[in-house]
């Protein structure tokens, strides 16, 4: 068995909380717009494994250091990770067809901000957006997630809310 944190849209914001929610953890992985290298460099501090992508709104030293879609098995669970990636009915551009071809069972994504974990029945798919965990873009809630994977199953998932860190300070930009 196996615990995952999976986190995305930081944007160069470090929130000491990863690293208490994320502490038991087996893996970590981010889906983009890491912002900067010091937030993976944290993650890497806080469990064994890190795996994460580039998004759209980073730079050079993370699109050298990293790939754009990341395929790998954990637990004898399959997983995509890429950044720009939709949801069921309203994929991006390619995402469906990579889809059909790698079979996933779980595929994670961001960018929207918007917390999603939801089966794509037709693919046999859990897609899940881990929603924003920065404090970039107009989300009101940040949020992270944690499942835990047993023997090619999914065995649970855990969504987790950040209180409001401009009334209880808890983060802060990375240069």
């Amino acid at each position: 068995m196996k615990t995952i944190g999976i986190i995305s849209d930081t944007h160069s914001y470090w929130d000491d909380r990863y690293a208490v929610h994320f502490a038991d953890c087996d893996e970590i992985w981010h889906a983009g717009d890491i912002g900067n290298e010091q937030v993976l460099d944290r993650l890497a501090d806080v469990a064994p494994v890190v795996r994460a992508v580039w998004g759209n709104a980073d730079g050079q030293p993370l699109r050298r250091r990293l790939k754009e879609t990341e395929l790998f098995t954990v637990e004898g669970v399959k997983v995509m990770l890429t950044h720009i990636g939709g949801y069921p009915g309203r994929y991006a551009p390619g995402i469906r067809n990579r889809l059909d071809l790698y079979q996933p069972k779980i595929f994670v994504c961001g960018h929207s901000h918007i917390l999603k974990v939801m089966p794509d029945r037709a693919l046999g798919v859990l897609v899940v957006n881990p929603g924003a965990a920065g404090r970039q873009g107009w989300q009101k809630v940040r949020t992270l997630l944690r499942l835990t994977l047993d023997n090619g199953n999914i065995a649970g998932c855990q969504i987790i809310e950040l209180a409001d860190d401009r009334l209880h300070p808890q983060g802060h930009l990375l240069d």
